[in-house]
């Protein structure tokens, strides 16, 4: 699976994890410069709290398009540290 935006590679793993229709990379598969850390969280009432990155490309940016569980709890503890994407961000075979 590969994760893009604006014709970029965010990730890219034969390994991902599926959860909720949501492709999970495992960490070493992101291309780490093209992440910022975001002060956003959410919860899960059963993956646990979730953590944000804000997705860069050139000059543009893409606001908590990508979130990963620190401490998912035992249910989720599968996708510690993966991450996942949305708005915008492309996930193809």
């Amino acid at each position: 699976m590969k994760a893009s935006w604006k014709g970029v590679t965010l990730a890219q793993s034969e390994d991902t994890v599926v959860v909720e229709g949501n492709h999970y990379f495992p960490p070493d598969s992101v291309v780490r410069e093209h992440f910022g850390a975001s002060d956003t969280s959410t919860h899960c009432p059963w993956k646990g709290d979730a953590s944000y990155y804000h997705v860069r490309v050139g000059d543009d940016v893409n606001a908590d398009a990508a979130w990963f569980y620190p401490e998912p709890r035992e249910a989720a503890a599968e996708i510690r540290d993966h991450v996942a994407f949305w708005k915008g961000v492309e996930v193809t075979p």
